[in-house]
Parts: C-alpha cells; structure tokens; sequence
C-alpha cells in the first residue's frame, strides 16, 4: 500500500496543502483537511508515529503539573479532549487510575507561587498535600466541565494511605489518587487516524518514507528515501508538522527559525512481575527530589517506567543512556524500597525529543506544552505554515485550529468537524463484559478466542475487516500473536516499509520483549512476496531489524 501511496503522490505530483511530518498532529492534520474536502497529502521520511509521537508516556492527560504553570487553556482542553478519546477511540484509550505518594502536608505552598510567577524551577522543593488536594480540586472542575466520565480524586491518609500499595515506602503521610488514561498502541492509532483521512476524500494521499529534500520557489523537492528517487510536488500551503525538528526542516526551505528547543524524554519497560503486583494495577505518579517528574505504571503486562526531560542536541540521536538507566533503577527504590530491579529485566528502551518551542533559560519542566502556527510566505503563492509544540492528548482539537489556518489562507471553510466522530476501530467498540462476550461470541466460529482477542487488541473492531482478509490463518512458528496471512494484510493495507516496522509499529511485540532473531527471520521471509522483496532485500530487512532493536531499544535477541 505505501508503494501505491506513493505512485499517486508521483502520477499527480500537486495539492493544496501538503504535510510534512507524520507523526500523530500531522496525520490528524490529514484527516480534518481530507474531511473538509480538501485535496491534501502528506509524506513522512520514515514510518508514520516513528518519532516523538512513538516516543511518548503513553499517556493521555490534562496535565495537572500545569496547572503550576499558569496554563489553564491547556489543562481545560487536555481533561476535555482527554474525556472525548477515551469515548471516540476506547480501543486503544484507556482510563489510568493514577496515584500520587505524598510525604508531607504543606511542603510547597510558599515556593509554588514563586514557580508560577517566574516559571523558574530553582530549589526543587516537595509538593505536600495541601497543594496537590488544590490541584487536584481545580484539575477535576475542568474535567467535569461539559460531561464528566472520570471519578473524582480521592486522599488516603496514615495506614490507609498504604493499604492498597502495600509496598510503598513507610514514610509516605497521604496517597492522593484521580484518573487520566493511557494510549496502549500509539502507533496504531496514529495509523488509525490516517486510514480515516484517506477514506475521507479520494483526492487524499499519504505516504511514509519520503523526504522533503528541498524546495524551489513554491516547489517542494521530494524523494523516495527507500530508492532515492526524487520528484517536484507543487502546493499552495506547506505545513511544517515535523515536530522537534521544525527549524531543520526550514533550514532545508532556505529559512533560518529558531522557533523549538526540544528535550528529550527516555524510558524503559521492564517485565517484572513483583513491580508489576507492586503498582496495583495503576500509575504512581510523582515529583522526584530533583524536580522531574516520575511515573511508574503497568502496561500490556510490563511496567512502563519514565521519564527524563534532558536538554537535547538535534544533531545527535535520541537513545536512553545508561546514566538514565540508573536514574529509573533509583527512582523505582524511591518509591519501593524493598523491590530490586535489575538490567536483565529491561526488555524495552525508547527515547524521543519533545517538540517544545524555544526556551533560553526557562527550566525544561517549566516550558510551556502549549502549542502555536508560525507563518511563512515562500511565494506569493505558496505560505508555510510551522506547528510549535503541541502533546499528544490535544492532536483533535490541535488539527483543528491548524486545519483552520490553511483553509483561511485557501479561501475555504470548515464544513464538518471532528469533534465526537469514532477513530478507526473506535467505533462500535464493546465497553463492558456483555458487549465483549457477544462480540466474541459472533466471531468463534472463525477464529479461536485467544487470537480474537490479540485481533480485537491490535484492531479495535476493525479486526472484522481483517478477519475478512485472513482465511486459513496460519501462525507463525516462533509467534502465536501473528500470523503469515496477517502479515500479508498490513503489507496490502498498511504502508508497511521496512520489516522493523512491524515489531514497533504495527505490533507491540517488540514493546513487550517478544521478538527472537527466528521470529524476526520468519517474519522477513513471510513478508518477503507480499513486499516484492528478493533474497537480498530481505536478508538486508532481517540484519536492519536486528540491528534497530539491539541498538537504540536495547532489545536482547535470543
């Protein structure tokens, strides 16, 4: 599918707006411009969520820390976007109870104003419980505000406090616990939105793994980084959604910007069954003593722990250093001081550089998460339009207000919005046991429950057009969560590249630490026809996955 994607791009080589950048603001860029009737297309230099949109928490939050920031709009759009997900997309956004362990009861009270006021960190000073029941009280009004679909916050105090995290450090005075939710598969949902765009208007073409390389006057210089091969693409707007490297992206336009200053954010997942117990099913969440923020949360059957907030040099590549290794092991004994954890239990690392805008002397964790459009006029034709910022819970509504930009600069108007409409598998999603029961009940006689359930997962209930594609499903050998068949399905209806991206991207079994060098040579050899791949195309896929996951994610290969 990528190849024909592509083929379009080249056939009608023109569009009224073209995007770059496919990580998740720029693919639902796509979707809202497709929906509005807009020829419109996108191109990403390498597989679509593969940057810091793959490399995030995996959270979807209001962000209650920003409140300290004075960021009010950004937390009232965040709870309610927040709240819209876990409706529009429940396949693979989730509600996360999250609780907060609190050591004092009005540590931060004389020190908050002055960081909201300056928005300068200086002494990392612990929040008590009298600030953070506050945060809380305020974080809730937002959230409640047009339909609430999370509970209210609640406190523990003294043993109670530690009764249903046994494990806990015995100093902590108070545990205070509300909800946000959590995006499990990232990357499927940004793909998810993207098949949305492309269904929404047959003039819309996406394709990963092309570059912008240039530009001529209001002409973009494009090229197949796969091959090498390049072509001129004509638009009238260009939107820079390029994330963190934005001001690169504009060097290649001829523009010098120094609009972002991204920071990077590392984490590692561990598949540890006592810290998995330990975590009781919900994300801890807190302030280390050096002023960064810190979860620890359980995810697809492994603890997901991060994460840093490191200033970042765009020339260098984004990889979790052991020195951060041994931060998350220190922060784990912070918080659960009689767990062990070790570095044979990492079975997953990632790191990404956060899209913030320039910040000079600002504390990384005081920059502003907010996002904003910078314009460009190239031609007096063709403008650019530059996304600033930006977080993953606001993607809607933040496609929306840039959507909107291009279609001023075009003349047009909006003419339906995405406000409430189900994304991909989303829609008709079972929400309780019944529903689930009858859905699985409906399809046994095709498919056995265990592989229903891995198809509803990685699916939603867009798991009935695969099964539709499937026939005789014969799993792997060295896998029983993928099979031949399926793997032909994503290389027909996927994009799918490059063999690496079916372990990060299209699956989470790289995430999980179940990929072995056999699956990763039976995967390449089953992928091999459907992708037109020779003997040495494939032997070379097999050697670049290996490679990827060994290297910058740490994955040990039996």
């Amino acid at each position: 599918m990528n190849r024909e994607q592509l083929a379009k791009l080249r056939e009608r080589p023109n569009a009224r707006v073209l995007i770059v950048g496919g990580g998740i603001n720029g693919v639902a860029t796509f979707r809202y411009l497709s929906m509005q009737g807009i020829d419109v297309a996108l191109v990403e230099r390498g597989d679509y969520c593969q940057g810091a949109s793959g490399a995030s928490s995996h959270m979807i939050h209001g962000g209650i820390r920003y409140l300290e920031n004075g960021e009010f709009r950004l937390v009232h759009e965040s709870v309610q976007e927040r709240n819209s997900l876990l409706q529009i997309a429940p396949h693979y956004v989730k509600p996360l109870q999250t609780t907060i362990p609190i050591f004092s009861t009005f540590s931060g009270i004389l020190s908050a104003p002055l960081r909201f006021l300056t928005h300068k960190s200086g002494k990392p000073t612990e929040r008590g419980a009298a600030l953070i029941k506050a945060g809380l009280v305020m974080y809730d009004v937002f959230a409640g505000i047009g339909g609430r679909n999370t509970p209210w916050h609640n406190f523990k105090a003294g043993k109670a406090a530690r009764r249903d995290l046994p494990q806990l450090r015995e100093d902590v005075k108070y545990t205070a616990t509300y909800f946000d939710a959590s995006v499990h598969n990232p990357e499927r949902l940004t793909l998810d939105v993207l098949r949305e765009g492309l269904r929404a208007n047959p003039e819309a073409r996406a394709s990963n793994y092309v570059e912008l390389a240039g530009i001529d006057g209001g002409t973009a210089q494009l090229r197949d980084v796969l091959t090498g091969e390049g072509f001129d693409f004509d638009a009238e707007v260009i939107i820079n959604a390029t994330g963190a490297w934005v001001d690169e992206t504009n060097k290649q336009l001829g523009r010098d910007t120094r609009w972002t200053g991204g920071t990077k954010g590392s984490h590692i997942v561990l598949d540890h069954p006592e810290l998995l117990a330990a975590t009781g099913g919900r994300e801890i969440f807190f302030e280390h003593e050096d002023g960064r923020i810190v979860l620890i949360y359980p995810m697809l059957g492994r603890v997901l722990v991060g994460t840093t907030d490191l200033e970042h040099d765009m020339a260098e590549p984004a990889v979790c250093t052991e020195e951060e290794v041994d931060y998350f092991f220190e922060l784990v004994h912070h918080v659960f001081p009689r767990i062990t954890v070790r570095r044979e239990q990492i079975v997953y690392k990632f790191s990404g550089v956060r899209p913030l805008p320039n910040h000079d002397d600002t504390a990384p964790g005081f920059v502003s998460r907010d996002y904003q459009v910078r314009e460009t006029r190239l031609t007096d034709a063709t403008t650019m339009l530059s996304l600033i910022g930006g977080k993953w819970t606001t993607f809607r509504a933040l496609s929306e207000n840039l959507g909107g930009k291009a279609l001023e600069f075009l003349g047009e108007r909006e003419i339906r919005s995405t406000v409430g409409v189900a994304i991909g598998g989303g829609k008709d999603f079972p929400m309780n046991e019944g529903e689930l029961a009858a859905w699985y009940a409906a399809r046994e006689s095709i498919a056995g429950r265990d592989r229903l359930r891995v198809l509803l997962e990685r699916y939603g209930t867009g798991a009935d057009a695969v099964l539709e594609q499937l026939g005789e499903d014969t799993l792997l050998q060295h896998s029983g969560e993928l099979s031949r068949q399926e793997l032909a399905y994503m290389a027909a209806h996927e994009q799918v590249g490059r063999l690496v991206d079916v372990f990060i991207r299209r699956t989470n079994l790289a995430f999980r630490g179940l990929v072995t060098k056999d699956l990763v040579s039976e995967a390449g050899h089953c992928l091999a026809e459907p992708m037109g791949w020779d003997e040495t195309r494939t032997q070379a896929e097999i050697a670049h996955t290996i490679s990827v996951l060994a290297g910058s994610h740490g994955v040990v290969l039996d």
